[in-house]
């Protein structure tokens, strides 16, 4: 057969897929209200704008809802008049399960990279995010009600059963203050004695994790001195480049989230290579401790 057949053919989705995508519902609402079978909730005008005048969805078409607690869910829009739209809980489509417990701590940059941070670090499947104040942050305001929203727009884009919580900015100081010893903090330093990241987080043997990156211009020597000498502190290095730092902040979340997160997490129904696991392997991650 000729290659460009094969190519052909690969390209062309199963007839099972293809009605599993025909069945699938596209349009996902995050919203704060407890969610069960019967449920009639009213979407906020900026959701209801959205729905009825970008994505024209009329009365009868499905959406799914989720709030982070109880699982996603099927739901029909109603007309609720001429200014507001419900929707009416139907069934249930996926149950809640536990996420990773990784936080990530990070020092603002200006605003179009920042946005570009939450909504990928967000698409990663962090749990926290906070920014941090140190010595050479350059970027002292933050509109946290933008942030949210782009969390938000993320976690129902990627699918995700949550959003990631979006906390005020912090001292660098108030943070290692406030730190519960038992969780490793993972530092990602630009100079001074540190391991490779993967070997540090290959070492890993907690559930949670925070990672922390520094400004543009990188840690201070003294924040760095007074970081090491932490006993929860662990200094890393991200290779041999120099990264941006939305880069930095980025590349440490997917290497935990590759090393100790949900990626190591075969698809549900299968093992890791793909199979149908047997009895021995279904098993249900522990519920893991957050240091919130």
């Amino acid at each position: 057969m000729p290659i460009k057949n094969l190519f052909r053919l690969a390209a062309m989705p199963s007839a099972c897929s293809a009605r599993d995508m025909a069945k699938a519902v596209k349009t996902r609402l995050h919203i704060p209200e407890p969610i069960a079978a019967g449920t009639t909730v009213i979407l906020s005008p900026a959701q209801s704008h959205h729905v009825r005048t970008v994505l024209r969805l009329r009365p009868g078409d499905p959406v799914a809802v989720f709030n982070g607690r109880d699982g996603e869910w099927r739901a029909v829009v109603e007309d609720g008049g001429k200014h507001a739209t419900t929707v009416v809980v139907d069934r249930s489509l996926r149950s809640q399960t536990t996420e990773p417990d990784v936080t990530l701590l990070f020092a603002p940059v200006k605003r179009l990279r920042i946005d570009y941070l939450v909504e990928k670090a967000t698409e990663l499947g962090v749990a926290r995010l906070i920014p941090v104040l140190t010595a050479r942050t350059d970027v002292a305001r933050l509109n946290a009600e933008r942030l949210v929203a782009h969390a938000v727009a993320a976690a129902e884009q990627s699918h995700r059963l949550s959003v990631p919580r979006v906390l005020p900015p912090h001292r660098l100081k108030d943070i290692v203050d406030m730190w519960n010893p038992q969780i490793p903090l993972f530092v990602c330093a630009e100079f001074g004695p540190t391991r490779p990241i993967l070997a540090a987080l290959a070492d890993s043997t907690t559930g949670a994790a925070g990672l922390l990156t520094g400004p543009e211009g990188g840690f201070a020597e003294t924040e760095l001195d007074a970081l090491r000498a932490l006993p929860f502190v662990v200094a890393v290095r991200l290779g041999p480049r120099i990264l941006r730092a939305e880069t930095a902040a980025l590349a440490a979340l997917a290497c935990w989230q590759a090393c100790c997160g949900d990626w190591r997490t075969p698809a549900a129904g299968t093992d890791g290579d793909g199979a149908a696991p047997s009895p021995q392997a279904r098993r249900t991650d522990p519920q893991r401790e957050s240091h919130d």
